[in-house]
């Protein structure tokens, strides 16, 4: 009798759509991914905390699907899959793809960026100016960004001075960079930060160019246990950006919910996981007894000012000889690295 009453009960819920069960499914589902690994701070604590945000805010309407590890694409496919909707979101390294991104660039030169906050305000701030937006005319772009300041992690060679590159093959994540340790002496090799440590561990590489972050995302202090620091040497240039057909087909209070979760507050908060994991990664390494080395002076230090000088003038000047606004965009840069204090 009881069990009776108990499946009378639950057949009249069911009936009024109030039993207990499944909620009701998302209107949208955006696929995002992304290079780094499931266990990485920018995963768990960026870009899965969007993902919950934007669920929340648009009542389970937008359920995003995160594809980590470069599942639906390799790191320099990444842009090119979010333009043709192999994935409706990504998030990516701007220099992974060589050339698209020349004046986005322009904040990975020396002597710009303090820290991650300090980068993405300025990246950020030049996006919202309107100097480099039509370099993402492809996509809807959310949110842009960069890492901390980038260091040289070498395997056997401690690195004090721009001679000891001479002969070291230093993993390099964009042409900027790589420009920047050919002057010093090294020998580039181009390769996205997952492919870092299967390389390092056969010997292809000696080193790599990387932040703290990535020391400890992609476990290169297993393999790099000599670092060098020059403080404000080079930066890297990200964005998270959508797919613009699914952008524009979204109603008007669901592109609200993206809207909101996109610009100035989640650059910050993209820089703010940035610079926490730097300071881990840097941890990590000081607790494992690694040899670390700080350049007295940073890119100041008259040992490596003049190549890194000589570095940044070269690189305007291949921006203005393609009949970019090279000076323009840099002087900015400059000016909001003065006012994003």
């Amino acid at each position: 009798m009881i069990k009776t009453l108990r499946n009378g009960l639950l057949t009249g819920l069911m009936a009024l759509g109030i039993a207990s069960g499944p909620a009701s499914a998302a209107d949208v589902t955006l696929r995002f991914a992304h290079f780094w690994p499931s266990v990485a701070g920018m995963h768990k604590n960026l870009f899965q905390v969007w993902a919950d945000t934007v669920m929340k805010d648009s009542g389970g309407r937008i359920k995003v699907e995160i594809y980590p590890s470069a599942t639906l694409a390799k790191p320099p496919a990444q842009y090119d899959a979010v333009k043709n909707r192999i994935a409706d979101i990504t998030a990516t390294v701007l220099g992974y793809t060589a050339n698209r991104f020349p004046l986005s660039q322009v904040v990975e030169l020396p002597g710009l960026v303090k820290n991650a906050a300090h980068g993405s305000c300025i990246l950020q701030g030049l996006y919202d100016e309107g100097l480099i937006k039509s370099e993402f005319k492809d996509t809807h772009p959310l949110f842009l960004f960069t890492h901390g300041q980038g260091h040289i992690h070498t395997a056997k060679t401690l690195i004090k001075s721009p001679k000891d590159f001479a002969g070291l093959r230093i993993r390099r994540p964009t042409t900027v960079v790589a420009t920047l340790l050919e002057k010093l002496g090294a020998k580039p090799v181009g390769m996205p930060a997952p492919a870092s440590y299967q390389s390092m561990q056969r010997g292809v590489i000696d080193g790599v160019a990387l932040p703290w972050e990535g020391q400890i995302a992609f476990r290169l202090n297993d393999l790099a246990t000599k670092h060098t620091e020059v403080g404000g040497l080079y930066t890297l240039a990200f964005v998270i950006t959508m797919n613009k057909d699914v952008y524009k087909g979204l109603p008007a209070d669901l592109k609200a919910v993206i809207d909101k979760a996109s610009g100035k507050v989640w650059s910050a908060k993209a820089a703010k996981v940035f610079d926490d994991t730097d300071v881990k990664g840097r941890a990590q390494a000081v607790k494992a007894g690694h040899e670390i080395y700080t350049v007295e002076g940073g890119i100041e230090n008259p040992a490596w000012k003049p190549v890194l000088t000589e570095a940044t003038a070269s690189y305007i000047k291949q921006l203005d000889g393609k009949g970019l606004p090279g000076d323009k965009v840099y002087a900015q840069a400059k000016a909001l690295a003065a006012s994003c204090q």
